[in-house]
């Protein structure tokens, strides 16, 4: 689809990213609260294998402010996800619609000759109009997610590790392989689990985020063995905690509370106002009802459309 007169689409640049954030949070506010902000962008920026040049995409007005921005990064070996956020004021024009061509184009060549290959795109629950046009293109809701939040006091008490239990920061020297076979044992059955599984994958793409802050990581052992992670990071005002994971032989023994009362703790004793977390609604571990135990709230909530690929990177035809 064509753009509208008075607007063109490019490629965005590094300089951009302010432009880009503003629009992301002109599009939160629009929906519920402001969780994510320039750090976001700049960390899905960051990721391996992303090219600002030929997967991202702005949309300017005729002034030269960005409006809408969009980009689709590959999840998985055989999955491409994407974003698209148009800024309130200027939707209802045919910018999402432009912006969504250009996606979807991407995401075909990435996919193109993968077998199982799945599209997937995000948006705001509640955006009637989004979902009109993911429908339209053949998607399909997979899955919903929640941001949650409890807001952090200046001072916050950590919790006593269970009995038999140790839970200490990490030296990531010693730590990471540790950290990482406790996640991939502990997402193994998850919708969607994306960890990567390979060690050396998974370093690097922790260690190139922006975000990378392992004084925040914390592991969990019982008699030497480690059964529990969380893996952190902090932004401006608030302490997002990214992975928390515990094995599932492990599970009910108030480990995972423990961790992220440790957690609370480590943001609030840095001035961080508010703990974070994205969460699976539908997670069957039960995480839900564990971060509304410690505290947490609902205060976004966003769905996740997909659709499957041909191995010729077209639209898979309906079963």
């Amino acid at each position: 689809m064509d753009l509208p007169a008075g607007y063109e689409l490019r490629a965005p640049t590094p300089d951009d990213l302010v432009g880009v954030a503003d629009v992301l949070i002109a599009d939160l506010d629009d929906a519920g609260q402001i969780v994510l902000d320039a750090d976001f962008v700049r960390n899905r920026w960051s990721r391996p294998g992303f090219d600002l040049a030929i997967d991202a995409w702005v949309i300017v007005d005729d002034e030269g402010s960005i409006v809408a921005y969009g980009h689709a990064m590959r999840d998985e070996p055989n999955v491409v996800e994407s974003l698209g956020i148009v800024h309130p004021s200027h939707r209802s024009r045919g910018l999402g619609s432009s912006l969504f061509d250009r996606i979807e184009a991407r995401a075909a060549q990435m996919l193109a000759g993968l077998t199982d290959a799945r599209f997937r795109h995000a948006i705001n629950a509640g955006d009637r109009a989004a979902a009109a046009m993911l429908e339209a293109r053949g998607l399909r809701p997979v899955r919903h997610f929640w941001h949650m939040q409890t807001d952090l006091e200046r001072s916050v008490e950590p919790s006593r590790s269970p009995e038999g239990n140790e839970i200490w920061g990490i030296d990531p020297s010693r730590d990471l392989p540790a950290i990482h076979a406790v996640l991939v044992d502990a997402f193994a059955d998850d919708w969607g689990f994306h960890l990567p599984k390979a060690f050396d994958e998974w370093v690097e793409e922790e260690t190139s985020s922006p975000s990378y802050d392992p004084t925040l990581w914390l592991l969990a052992s019982e008699k030497g063995e480690p059964v529990g992670a969380l893996t952190a990071s902090g932004s401006d005002d608030g302490g997002w905690v990214d992975y928390l994971g515990v094995r599932a032989t492990h599970r009910g023994r108030g480990i995972a509370t423990a961790l992220l009362r440790r957690s609370f703790a480590a943001f609030a004793d840095r001035g961080l106002r508010r703990a974070l977390v994205s969460v699976d609604a539908e997670n069957p571990t039960g995480a839900t009802a564990l971060y509304e135990r410690v505290g947490m709230r609902v205060v976004n909530r966003w769905d996740l459309w997909e659709r499957t690929f041909a191995a010729t990177g077209g639209p898979a035809e309906d079963p």
